[in-house]
């Protein structure tokens, strides 16, 4: 680590910290029904939606009812994605002529946007038409990440309740989510965006001379070339702030068509952890003790720092082949230094692994370097992110009802380790709790290592490496980890345009978010309905530094120790091998 990349570490976290704040509790404020002044004019706006969608926003929903508003909300969004890739062809907004896409293809990727995913494994602007980018693509980032912010909203309802048995009205806090929060501030940055040169067009894509010909691969002559281009600012924006990530190129934000300069880079980061950051805040807001949000949030942040430092240091420190070979890796006024492989020479390869450990901590899945060409412990950060839950940040939402989960496993663990009846928010942690949180925690895990098991083992599963040896099995149980947490970011070396990755990656995708969401909506039905319990002397205090560390601990624990034998066969080896060990 260099001076240059440690200040661009530390005032991405110092940016970060600031806008925590005063966006939460503006998210806060929207949750409880007191939309601030400025904001009020959509009031009448919001009252129409209801009443289009038939909807009485004062009727409240058992946890029960309000998962089947989920589902409900997630099977018509998905049906619709998928007739629309389907018929394609058929519709406007199409000039490049593209055609249907292909049926596995189209429920793979029908399947990831509706899950706050985005794992692609197409090209956009070679497969989507312009209408299917912004119909589905860019309409799901909204829907997808509005539907983890609510859910959150129900689980904390029924962490602060009393002997209730609502947690709130589904369509009302997924109808504000989008109103009063995305919308106006993807508006915001869409403009920003465009300023800094991100097309915003519904123009067809241009072709150019080339300024020298070059020849393709059949040593044909090739004299011009198509620029894609489209509604790019518009999906970009909304892809960062939802945690979504999917890109409108097939490079995703390592094109300069999604990300042109060091502005537009700096303010698309801080996007991609704005929200999740924030809502621990607004979690501390709602339930009326901020020192409980405060210290979920410094938890997140104890884990993600180190790792963050790590993942830019192994890059920075290059590949230790290229010294024994005289060839310099030190970072001077005329190079970067270190490992420079698949990154951008805009940004370096400090932002490059500030990126790369964001995306990855929350579900964010977006690129701007390749992480296949990483080294083994660099590529290791990333996967290692993802593989504990995506709760460091996390998805919009879903980050931090996961993080919940583990809270209820480390109130749980310290209830057994003093001997008392575990206890958080006032509230009795018992039996059900604890088998809902398992399940939630355990269900991605399960299908993370089977689905990574069976590519391994299978004819179909191995033919899509791109490399042998312990890298194949990096890039196997990288694409398993993005698509059994909902990151949707990919090794880049993985061909995962086949039936059978297409067929299996989905199903780890829809497993993983509603079978997180299910128990989570029961723990909040579950604790709405307990009575509020006095602290006394012997409650375990759930704000302190003590509490942090061993949430922190936790958290860490469950992941290394599930996938360490992975990890062992896969990058760890690698990077033995990297040093001649």
């Amino acid at each position: 680590m260099n001076t240059n990349n440690v200040i661009q570490c530390l005032f991405y976290l110092a940016a970060l910290l600031a806008l925590t704040k005063p966006v939460g509790w503006y998210m806060a404020k929207v949750y409880e029904g007191e939309i601030p002044g400025p904001m009020k004019w959509l009031r009448p706006i919001e009252n129409l939606i209801y009443k289009i969608w038939g909807v009485d926003p004062k009727e409240e929903m058992d946890w029960k009812t309000y998962a089947f508003a989920v589902l409900w909300s997630g099977a018509i969004g998905f049906l619709l994605f998928y007739l629309i890739e389907r018929i394609q062809q058929f519709l406007p907004l199409n000039p490049a002529g593209l055609g249907a896409v292909a049926p596995d293809l189209a429920f793979n990727t029908a399947l990831s946007f509706l899950t706050n995913t985005q794992w692609q494994s197409y090209g956009g602007e070679t497969t989507m038409s312009y209408l299917t980018q912004m119909t589905c693509m860019t309409v799901q980032n909204f829907i997808s990440p509005a539907a983890g912010m609510a859910v959150l909203v129900a689980l904390i309802r029924g962490m602060r309740g009393v002997r209730g048995t609502t947690v709130g009205n589904f369509w009302v806090d997924f109808n504000r989510t989008i109103l009063y929060i995305l919308m106006p501030l993807s508006i915001v940055v869409s403009l920003f965006l465009v300023s800094q040169g991100i097309p915003q067009t519904l123009k067809s894509y241009y072709t150019v001379t080339l300024v020298q010909p070059t020849k393709d691969s059949n040593g044909k002559v090739v004299t011009e070339q198509t620029i894609a281009t489209g509604p790019v600012a518009s999906m970009v924006s909304i892809k960062q702030m939802g945690s979504n990530g999917g890109g409108f190129f097939n490079v995703n934000s390592a094109h300069p068509y999604e990300c042109p300069n060091s502005a537009a880079m700096f303010v698309e980061l801080l996007l991609i952890l704005l929200i999740p950051s924030a809502l621990c805040y607004t979690f501390g807001k709602m339930i009326g003790d901020t020192r409980q949000g405060w210290a979920l949030w410094a938890t997140m942040t104890l884990i993600f720092v180190p790792l963050l430092f790590i993942c830019v240091s192994a890059e920075q420190s290059g590949n230790p082949a290229f010294d024994k070979m005289g060839i310099s890796q030190t970072a001077t006024r005329l190079q970067p230094g270190g490992n420079m492989e698949g990154k951008e020479v805009r940004f370096g390869i400090a932002s490059s692994g500030i990126w790369a450990s964001a995306a990855t901590a929350v579900s964010n899945g977006s690129v701007d370097s390749m992480h296949d060409s990483y080294t083994p412990i660099g590529g290791l950060i990333p996967m290692m992110l993802m593989k504990l839950g995506e709760v460091v940040y996390g998805g919009v939402g879903c980050g931090l009802y996961g993080m919940m989960v583990f809270v209820i496993i480390a109130v749980f663990l310290a209830g057994l380790m003093v001997g008392r009846t575990p206890e958080y928010m006032g509230k009795k942690i018992e039996a059900y709790e604890v088998k809902m949180a398992s399940i939630a925690t355990l269900v991605p895990l399960f299908f993370v290592l089977i689905g990574s098991a069976i590519a391994v083992v299978t004819k179909a599963g191995l033919a899509g490496l791109a490399n042998p040896g312990p890298h194949g099995l990096s890039e196997v149980l990288y694409a398993f980890a993005s698509a059994g947490n909902n990151n949707g970011s990919a090794f880049a070396g993985l061909t995962a345009a086949t039936p059978f990755y297409d067929t299996l990656l989905g199903l780890c995708i829809f497993a993983a978010r509603y079978w997180t969401i299910l128990p989570v909506l029961a723990i909040a039905g579950s604790l709405l309905r307990k009575k509020s319990v006095p602290m006394s002397l012997g409650t375990l205090p759930t704000h302190t530094p003590l509490f942090v560390m061993f949430l922190a601990s936790v958290v860490i624990i469950v992941g290394a120790l599930t996938f360490f034998p992975a990890w062992s066969l896969g990058p760890i080896v690698e990077h033995l091998m990297m040093l001649g060990a």
